[in-house]
């Protein structure tokens, strides 16, 4: 690094990029909620940058963080799940430790790469540890290590291949089911934190930059993609190995268009087997809308099913007093999100806009409802659900 360099050079040059931020998130609001959800998509995605950029960018004494959750949410996140991350350094060894928790799927995946460059559909899967491969003991503990000499269980080898570390939990039961607390550590670090040099914040605040153009750009491309033309019906596809999804799930994305008049009716017949699925709404900019206050999704463990065995739900700006309303929390459109993991058969999502006023005589009779107490009670249970979650 030059010499000359300074923190106030460094600063200025950051202030630059990000000032030409909006420029690279072209959703184009469409009534005032929007534009305000824009506006603090731009703040939530500088905030996701400063974590994962400049914060957690630490491979000698790593630290798992939350890189997405409730109020920090983009690149299409689920509601059901708890991301950790942290950065994995090439030969280095890492050991996790902790309690496995109680979420219905665990996946510990070491990528090759850096989020901040946005290509995730081209980060090379150094590892995939599934949740059921690795050992519980008898007080529920986990100890995995990643990288250096091989050990009999609960071991992965480590290439040659700086990247990232990510570990996902999905919870259906959002109240009772809790959380794995985890720590990951260095097992060949330095024994002390070395003090932190201009040299050192100058490559962490590069990625940031690349994260506020190259990653923002990626990412609000693929957005504008899924919020195109009215939804057509969607037919969740597996992810192949090491491309990058939870092993197992079945995922499926479309856009979602919803007038002040308007019913967007959907349906599907529930798989015979499932151990969890999930239906949820996102906006333009590839954010989740609010899912701790509102019911923008619903997963197997949160719905109501009809009597023959059906998801039957609408989209509607108004409570419609189905048990499966989706709340679109003031958006008129955006995408649309279905995972079904390890789902057998798995099935079409179907969708029909009707008017809103015609929304009772175009659904079954017997599509389950619900009262404001009961829709009271259970908009207190996300709530308790997702800070008990991200505590």
């Amino acid at each position: 690094m030059s010499a000359d360099v300074t923190g106030d050079a460094l600063w200025r040059e950051l202030m630059g990029t990000l000032a030409s931020l909006p420029e690279r998130v072209a959703a184009e609001p469409t009534n005032e909620t929007e534009e305000a959800d824009r506006l603090r998509y731009l703040l939530r995605f500088l905030r996701a940058g400063i974590a994962l950029c400049v914060e957690y960018d630490d491979t000698e004494t790593p630290a798992l963080t939350h890189m997405i959750e409730d109020r920090m949410s983009w690149g299409l996140d689920s509601p059901d799940c708890l991301y950790l991350y942290c950065r994995i350094r090439a030969g280095g060894t890492y050991r996790i430790t902790g309690t496995r928790g109680g979420s219905r799927a665990i996946d510990i995946q070491v990528n090759a790469g850096h989020y901040a460059d946005g290509r995730f559909g081209q980060w090379p899967s150094i590892c995939v540890i599934a949740g059921d491969d690795i050992t519980v003991d008898g007080d529920g503990c986990i100890d995995v290590v990643i990288g250096g000499p091989s050990r009999d269980r609960d071991w992965v080898a480590l290439d040659d291949r700086d990247g990232f570390l990510l570990i996902r939990q999905y919870f259906g039961d959002w109240e009772h089911e809790d959380p794995a607390t985890l720590t990951i550590e260095r097992l060949d670090g330095p024994p002390a934190t070395p003090a932190l040099t201009l040299a050192t914040m100058a490559e962490r605040l590069a990625l940031l930059r690349e994260w506020l153009t190259a990653g923002a750009r990626t990412w609000d491309e693929v957005s504008r993609g899924l919020s195109g033309p009215p939804m057509a019906d969607i037919e969740p596809f597996l992810v192949p190995p090491g491309a990058g999804g939870l092993s197992g799930q079945a995922y499926g994305m479309g856009s979602w268009h919803c007038g002040p008049d308007d019913a967007v009716v959907v349906e599907f017949d529930l798989p015979a087997s499932c151990r969890l699925w999930s239906v949820s709404l996102c906006d333009r900019s590839w954010q989740s809308i609010d899912f701790s206050d509102r019911q923008s999704s619903l997963n197997s463990a949160q719905h109501t099913p009809t009597a023959d065995g059906r998801f039957v739900g609408a989209i509607t700006h108004d409570d419609p007093g189905l048990a499966n309303w989706l709340d679109p929390g003031g958006h008129a459109g955006g995408s649309f999100a279905v995972r079904f993991l390890e789902a057998d058969p798995i099935p079409t999502v179907r969708f029909r806009t009707v008017p809103r006023a015609h929304l009772d005589r175009e659904i079954d009779v017997d599509a389950p409802r619900v009262d404001a107490d009961t829709r009271r009670a259970a908009l207190r249970s996300r709530r308790i659900g997702v800070q008990r979650r991200y505590r």
